[in-house]
């Protein structure tokens, strides 16, 4: 059960007296109210208080639930005087910095799930009091817009506006902490709501809460109540931080289990290795043959020689079959075009050739989002670089560092281009494709990016710092063993989420 749930359940057997048992010697609430009602009739005689519009009787229909002995059922304006706030206007006219000013509490002197209202952040003058409502400490504070219906004591002496609902008289028929528990239940919370007004903010009209009815017990057991309350809502409170502490990890706990299927992916720990199986040596051998070949056919561009691999640089012990490159070994690189070719502002067109940007990267792959601009082919044809072709990746060079993203052709879109802010990763040899998804997303190469991320500003890092990454390849045979079982655990998770 949610902890919320579980403190509306003890409340409401609160109020309907099954928290705590009845005791034969309490005097039971209707002497109570007697007295209560002979003294507004003496007040009323008097002139001191004004005789009230009276109230309709109660119906059976109005009381859900059986009264327990000495109980007794009334209408909440029958027993308190409430009232609506009031403000003096323009508000601005009537705020003070003077020590002699009157507070002004406000909605915002209020603390989330907190009892009681300590102090005000504004005062206003006395010469506002005439067109305000006047409040004293021990008073109830009833919010009759917004998070209607929301109970607050008084601390202090003050003014209010028209957002909140004065409980006077209090002391006589309420042990205080028994009427803001009484007030903070959802038995009194429905009969509001089925009462608020409004289409946007929602307000609590004062006439239905004056309607409101509430079920009183004796005195002397509305304090066993209190008592009783008080010994179990700080354990559904510690409860209540428990289950917060537990959805957090739950919200953790896919990503976290996630990562550490990548990790042993990487690290050759998820499958079996298979010694029947070509090791990745030779299928580096034919890459590297490949990759000379297009150079001397002058397809690519010759490359400044990358240092050998360290042993320090392997961060995991290989497993039977394995080799380690750096990616210039395995892919081929190719900027976004920083020429004068570039595209200015009033080239782009309404449709044509995307240019793809970092907010088009959704869950590595190009997504349109509003705002994607075109260029027609002629322009396109102008750029030098850039030009995206189908299982390219591309990869953030500033902002989101190494969010990355594969561009596959479908059929809305054949090609695109990327700004200097981004790479593209073109492999030598597509069977790397899947492989490389999951080396993309694995520990090892989020770990890489942010040792050679700079800028305290903006996060950034070279395209040179990426080609020196450090990439375990397995077999070819085990690479696909290693994705087919990525694939199975990631729907169990995804499933568990």
């Amino acid at each position: 059960m949610k902890a919320e749930t579980l403190k509306k359940s003890i409340l409401q057997y609160a109020m309907q007296g099954k928290l705590v048992a009845q005791d034969p010697n309490d005097e039971p609430a209707s002497k109570l109210l007697k007295r209560i009602k002979a003294e507004k009739e003496q007040l009323i005689k008097d002139g001191k208080i004004k005789k009230e519009k009276p109230l309709p009787p109660i119906t059976e229909d109005e009381i859900s639930f059986e009264l327990p002995k000495g109980w007794i059922c009334e209408r909440l304006g029958s027993i308190l005087e409430i009232a609506r706030g009031g403000s003096p206007r323009p508000i601005q006219d009537y705020l003070t910095n003077s020590p002699d000013g009157l507070n002004w509490i406000k909605i915002g002197d209020s603390d989330k799930g907190g009892k009681y209202i300590n102090s005000s952040k504004e005062k206003i003058t006395k010469e506002g009091l005439h067109k305000t409502r006047y409040v004293k400490k021990g008073d109830f504070l009833l919010s009759n817009s917004m998070s209607f219906g929301r109970p607050y004591i008084l601390n202090i002496d003050g003014c209010i506006h028209d957002g909140w609902l004065v409980l006077s008289n209090i002391e006589k028929s309420f042990n205080k902490d028994f009427l803001y528990y009484l007030l903070s239940s959802y038995y009194i919370y429905q009969q509001f709501c089925g009462s608020v007004s409004g289409a946007v903010v929602k307000n609590l009209n004062t006439d239905k809460v004056l309607n409101a009815v509430v079920c009183i017990p004796p005195l002397a057991e509305q304090e066993r109540i209190v008592e009783k309350l008080e010994q179990i809502l700080p354990l559904v409170e510690e409860y209540s931080k428990n289950e917060e502490i537990l959805s957090e990890m739950n919200k953790k706990l896919p990503k976290q289990i996630r990562q550490s299927i990548l990790q042993y992916a990487v690290q050759g720990k998820l499958v079996p290795q298979n010694p029947n199986d070509e090791p990745a040596s030779e299928f580096l051998k034919r890459i590297k043959a490949e990759k000379e070949q297009l150079i001397k056919d002058g397809k690519i561009k010759k490359e400044k020689p990358l240092p050998p691999i360290t042993e320090d640089e392997i961060p995991y012990e290989l497993p039977i079959g394995w080799s380690v490159a750096r990616l210039n070994e395995i892919v081929n690189f190719e900027n976004g075009d920083r020429s004068s070719n570039y595209p200015t502002e009033d080239e782009y067109v309404a449709s044509g050739i995307p240019f793809w940007g970092a907010k088009d990267i959704i869950n590595n792959k190009l997504q349109v989002n509003p705002g994607l601009r075109f260029i027609n082919k002629s322009k396109f044809d102008e750029l030098r670089s850039g030009k995206l072709k189908d299982k390219d990746f591309i990869c953030l060079l500033r902002g989101s560092v190494g969010k990355w993203a594969e561009f596959t052709i479908d059929n809305e879109w054949t090609t695109g281009f990327i700004n200097a802010q981004m790479v593209i990763i073109r492999l030598l040899d597509l069977v790397l494709s899947n492989w490389f998804k999951i080396y993309l997303n694995s520990p090892l190469f989020i770990e890489q990016v942010s040792k050679v991320t700079t800028g305290s500003a903006v996060a950034q890092m070279s395209a040179k710092d990426l080609s020196n990454f450090i990439i375990l390849i397995p077999p070819l045979a085990e690479q696909q063993r290693i994705v087919t079982k990525v694939e199975e655990l990631m729907q169990i998770v995804d499933e568990l989420e």
